[in-house]
């Protein structure tokens, strides 16, 4: 019988780590180069460290003095910010399910448990990502505010940088024990 690794080719998670590139090429090109060219600043989901409060403000001030940035913000979240949470979100799952994540870890058969949350990853950065984009254009894109997500946006996009982090930690810590010889696999 074959397992769940065997049905998804490698061809398929080729194909997702193109579009992947095509969709970050695009908003790079498109969208956060622009951004940045017309504002002089980096948009807050291209800012690889933490924000807080005093940021979103500073880019709420910034967008209502340039209304096409806040465009260029919004049509970016209407057009590959919809698609890359939901491929790369594919991606990951792809890659973490032919890698088959079992065997042991300090020198203890991985516990079920741990084993679905290795495979839940992907989907908590997928969600985060998601709730980034959507606390994003609630607060820049000049209609009502929710009270909560000025407050709720610096977490959502830690939440989402962490959980890829680890998502990408652990896919090279299976791939290393994958390719590692079977005598180093006893210490794992």
């Amino acid at each position: 019988m074959k397992d769940a690794s065997s049905r998804i080719p490698t061809i398929v998670v080729a194909l997702l780590v193109a579009i992947v590139l095509g969709v970050l090429v695009w908003m790079l090109l498109g969208y956060v180069l622009p951004f940045r060219d017309m504002t002089r600043a980096a948009m807050l989901e291209a800012r690889l460290g933490p924000y807080d409060a005093s940021d979103i403000d500073a880019m709420r001030g910034l967008l209502e003095r340039k209304p096409e940035a806040r465009d260029l913000l919004v049509a970016m979240h209407r057009g590959p910010d919809l698609v890359l949470p939901f491929v790369l979100t594919a991606l990951l799952f792809a890659i973490v399910t032919r890698l088959r994540p079992a065997g042991r870890y300090f020198n203890r058969p991985m516990h079920p448990v741990m084993i679905a949350a290795i495979y839940a990853l992907p989907f908590v950065y997928g969600f985060s990502d998601y709730a980034e984009n959507i606390l994003t254009d609630n607060i820049f894109s000049g209609g009502s505010e929710w009270s909560f997500a000025a407050k709720l946006l610096p977490w959502a996009s830690s939440l989402k940088f962490a959980s890829l982090t680890v998502c990408i930690i652990v896919i090279l810590r299976f791939l290393v024990y994958r390719l590692a010889p079977p005598a180093d696999h006893a210490g794992s």
